[in-house]
C-alpha cells in the first residue's frame, strides 16, 4: 500500500495549473489510491496565501481563486488524511532546521512526514533543497516537476 505525503509546493499543484501539475493530477486522481494522500495542517494555510498571492499578481482571476480555495478546504477536510502540528512535530522541525539549513515552513513541512515514517510515505514536493534534505533522511521522494523518464529510457 503506498501513501503519498503532499508538501505545500505538490499540493498547489491540485489547485493552480503550474509546472509539475500535469504529472501529479493522475496520481491524486489513481482510484486505487483513494485515501492515501497526507498533508500537514500547516499546508491548506501555505497553499491558501500561495493562491491568494497568485491572485494579486493577476496569475489567476479572483472567481478561479475563490474556487480554487473551496475545493482545498473541502479535499483536505474529506479527501486527505490531515496530520497535526504538534509538539513534537516542532521539535523535529528544529533538529532539521540545524542539519539541513531548512526554512520553518520546510522543516515544519519535512518533520510532519517524518511523524508519520511507519506509513513509508513518498516525500511528494516541488523544492530541491527540501527534496535532498528528505532524501538524506530516509525517505522516498517524487517532485512532480521532475518526472519518471520512460521505462525504455531506464
Amino acid at each position: 500500500m503506498s501513501y503519498y505525503y503532499l508538501e505545500s509546493s505538490a499540493l498547489l499543484k491540485l489547485y493552480v495549473r503550474e509546472r509539475g501539475t500535469d504529472d501529479l493530477v493522475p496520481l491524486v486522481r489513481n482510484p486505487f489510491l483513494v485515501d492515501r494522500f497526507i498533508v500537514l495542517s500547516l499546508a491548506s494555510v501555505e497553499v491558501r496565501s500561495a493562491i491568494r498571492r497568485r491572485e494579486r499578481i493577476g496569475d489567476i482571476a479572483a472567481p478561479m481563486a475563490a474556487a480554487a480555495i473551496r475545493r482545498l478546504e473541502w479535499q483536505v477536510g474529506t479527501r486527505f488524511y490531515e496530520t497535526r502540528l504538534d509538539g513534537e512535530v516542532i521539535e523535529v522541525a528544529k533538529s532539521l532546521i540545524d542539519r539541513h539549513g531548512l526554512r520553518a515552513y520546510d522543516s515544519l513541512q519535512l518533520a510532519g512526514c517524518l511523524a508519520i515514517r511507519e506509513f513509508l510515505p513518498t516525500f511528494v514536493c516541488s523544492d530541491q533543497k527540501l527534496l535532498k534534505a528528505a532524501d538524506e533522511e530516509g525517505l522516498a521522494t517524487f517532485n512532480p516537476e521532475m518526472p519518471v523518464p520512460p521505462l525504455e529510457c531506464l
